[in-house]
Formats: structure tokens, C-alpha cells, sequence
């Protein structure tokens, strides 16, 4: 079970910068990173393979990744935590790790991940950017 106190530094989150709702929260991560723990990197960036060739693009743009700084890939909510840790709020996710809520949380994000695309499109009103392209398969 992955916890607050496994997070080695820096992280490095790997997100979609094509999606108007990952960005937000990439932006109020960024914005929180004031021991600029937290690395993160777009995975539509160009060169991305070359940079990391151990790392598949679609696998990333299905599930949320984090390099931590000892070398250990994290995924989904435990990549949340490691990136909230990282800017020093990973409190406010511990409890979404915690054995009773862990099954929850973990299918709750498999669902927004899986439908973030949609979401972004339907609700680009209230995200300001209607631009979200197609999920990868």
C-alpha cells in the first residue's frame, strides 16, 4: 500500500497537455510548488520518446504517472498523492489511500480518466479552452 511517507523527491508527473481539465490542476500544482519538488512534464511535448523511451505515451495518456526521485512509477491516485505530497498537501489525498476509501478513489479516477476527454468537450464552457482532442487508443 503506497503512502505519504514513500514519496521520494523530486517527482515527476507526467501529464496531457492537451487536456484543458488535467491543466488546471497542473497549473494550481505548479502554482503550490514553492520547494519546486515537483517535475512535470507533457507528454505531447515533442521529443517526448526520445527523452523517455522506457515510457509508452497512450499507456500515460490512459492513467496518470509519477516518477518518483528513487526511480519507482506510481499510477493513478498514488501518482496524485506523490505530486500533492511533493507541494506539500498530500494530507488532503491521504485519505483516499486509506484501505476503506482506496477501492473507491482508484475506481473514481479509472472513470474520470477514462472520460476526462468528454468531460473537457461537454464542459469546456466553464474550462475556457473547448480544444480537447480524441482519447488515444
Amino acid at each position: 500500500m503506497f503512502k505519504r511517507e514513500d514519496v521520494r523527491f523530486p517527482v515527476t508527473l507526467f501529464y496531457d497537455g492537451g487536456c484543458p481539465i488535467c491543466m488546471r490542476e497542473i497549473n494550481w500544482l505548479n502554482r503550490k510548488d514553492t520547494r519546486r519538488r515537483l517535475r512535470l512534464v507533457d507528454i505531447n511535448q515533442e521529443g517526448f520518446h526520445q527523452n523517455y523511451p522506457d515510457l509508452e505515451p497512450a499507456a500515460l495518456d490512459r492513467l496518470i504517472h509519477a516518477k518518483l526521485g528513487d526511480g519507482r512509477i506510481v499510477t493513478g491516485m498514488d501518482a496524485t498523492l506523490a505530486a500533492w505530497e511533493a507541494v506539500g498537501l498530500g494530507a488532503w489525498i491521504t485519505p483516499l489511500r486509506w484501505p476503506l476509501l482506496r477501492p473507491l478513489a482508484d475506481f473514481g479516477y479509472r472513470h474520470f480518466a477514462n472520460n476526462r476527454h468528454t468531460l473537457a468537450r461537454r464542459f469546456a464552457f466553464l474550462l475556457g479552452n473547448p480544444a480537447c482532442p480524441p482519447k488515444r487508443d
